[in-house]
């Protein structure tokens, strides 16, 4: 099992691989998507309470992503590491990766939690919340926070599952979460009626039972890299490359919480509750976006990186130019929906009118430019693929801190619908972003491709049809 999981990266056909790898990762990030979809589904449908109730869980969303992020920085950097270190044949190196990104997962649990829960209040006040949220908002974060520790390690030690080629098993993982989710959700919403705290408890105890999963997995015999007692320790020429790789898909996903301070505050000025409440679903929907691509790229990833460590530009070629195809067809699709049907999108949220109101125009407006950002994902990806940190921190950089954060509060200035601009910064810093991160990753590329062609690979078998 161990050598054929690894030698399929270095000779399987590319397709087949991709199609592998992919699918499972990305039906994961779906269904771990429940995990706070299911949450605002049910919570918007509360009796009397639900809109409301929905836009005080929306404002938890930035901490929540940031919990998240903080499991990519570790999670994303070491699991590329470790497949680069697996395509040079150094399983004992990636091994040691293991141990010191799941010493630094439970080191940064105990911090988060801490934080998150000593000024929770004053957190939410900052990400928009208002005199009539911040109740709902305080009673579903607390509870979520208790269950940091569940979060990184599901999140983080999961993509080492998935990046050795265990594809089905790092799916159940999430398939498990979201199940239990599903079948908490109601019992602890309605029929325990505990409302919004209820959404947590359930959430974080889905979140247990996966983290079990995930570490009696990598700490069993079908696994190739094994957590072991005697690696958890962080070493700071280990951990560092690895944090450094991470800190770009980390800083896509925290900035996110600044994101939403931007929005929400900007939305709260000039739109009120109502205008918050329409940014909780459109984040949502985005998140349905950006969710199926991390999965392709996930799928992508190991592939990658195992053959740019085994130094073979061909393969490292058709796999980005099929993840950049499926990225592409994918965000065509759904932007194509939400131009055409963006109702149904909301609906799926909320069924108050005002609500259904604003968000359906407002939809239209936020995705406007997303058919073309499946290029800037897989581009922005295959970059810490490569182990290109740096360039994969500006392109993170890009779309969000320097673009998108000052759109948000110039674009106003210039609209008699101050809403509207608001919602029209999304758009225009993405198409902004995705012509300057292709034209970036056409000259690199070019440039790591002809290194590669002048190393031979590393005992590189014969590529299967």
């Amino acid at each position: 099992m161990k050598k054929s999981s690894q030698a399929d990266f270095g000779t399987g056909s590319i397709g087949k691989l991709l199609f592998s790898m992919a699918v499972p990762a990305i039906t994961a990030q779906i269904i771990n998507l429940l995990y706070n979809i299911v949450d605002r589904m049910y919570i918007g449908h509360i009796p009397v309470i639900g809109a409301t109730a929905l836009t005080g869980v929306g404002v938890t969303f930035p901490i929540i992503t940031l919990i998240t992020a903080f499991s990519s920085l570790i999670g994303m950097g070491g699991a590329a590491r470790a497949a680069i270190f697996m395509g040079r044949r150094d399983n004992n190196m990636a091994e040691e990766i293991l141990g010191n990104c799941c010493a630094a997962l439970l080191c940064i649990s105990v911090v988060l939690t801490t934080v998150i829960l000593l000024f929770c209040e004053p957190l939410l006040m900052a990400f928009g919340a208002s005199a009539d949220t911040i109740g709902y908002g305080t009673g579903y974060l607390r509870i979520y926070a208790a269950g940091t520790i569940f979060v990184q390690i599901v999140m983080g030690l999961n993509m080492f599952i998935t990046s050795q080629g265990f594809a089905q098993v790092g799916m159940k993982t999430t398939i498990i979460g979201a199940v239990c989710n599903i079948v908490l959700d109601p019992v602890f919403i309605f029929l325990f009626d505990m409302g919004v705290e209820g959404a947590a408890l359930a959430t974080i105890i889905s979140q247990a039972v996966s983290a079990v999963w995930v570490l009696v997995f990598l700490s069993g015999k079908k696994t190739i890299l094994r957590i072991r007692f005697s690696k958890l320790r962080l070493n700071p020429k280990i951990i560092g490359p690895v944090m450094a790789l991470g800190v770009s898909p980390f800083i896509m996903q925290s900035t996110e919480s600044l994101l939403s301070i931007c929005f929400n505050t900007q939305l709260q000025r000039f739109g009120g509750d109502l205008a918050v409440g329409a940014m909780a679903i459109l984040s949502s929907v985005m998140q349905f976006g950006m969710l199926p691509l991390m999965g392709m790229t996930q799928g992508a990833q190991p592939i990658i990186s195992y053959n740019f460590g085994a130094r073979n530009a061909g393969r490292v070629k058709k796999a980005f130019q099929l993840l950049l195809a499926c990225s592409m067809v994918f965000t065509f699709v759904l932007w194509a929906g939400c131009m055409l049907i963006p109702k149904a999108f909301v609906l799926i949220f909320s069924s108050d009118p005002a609500l259904t109101e604003i968000s359906v125009w407002a939809l239209r407006i936020y995705m406007g430019t997303f058919l073309f950002f499946g290029a800037q994902i897989a581009c922005q990806q295959t970059f810490i693929a490569l182990g290109q940190a740096a360039v994969s921190l500006f392109l993170a950089l890009l779309r969000k801190v320097i673009l998108l954060i000052p759109l948000i509060f110039i674009l106003p200035r210039f609209f008699s619908d101050q809403v509207f601009a608001v919602f029209l910064a999304e758009p225009a810093a993405d198409l902004l972003a995705v012509l300057i991160t292709v034209l970036m990753f056409t000259s690199r590329f070019r440039k790591i491709l002809s290194d590669l062609h002048h190393d031979s690979p590393v005992e590189q078998p014969v590529e299967k049809a």
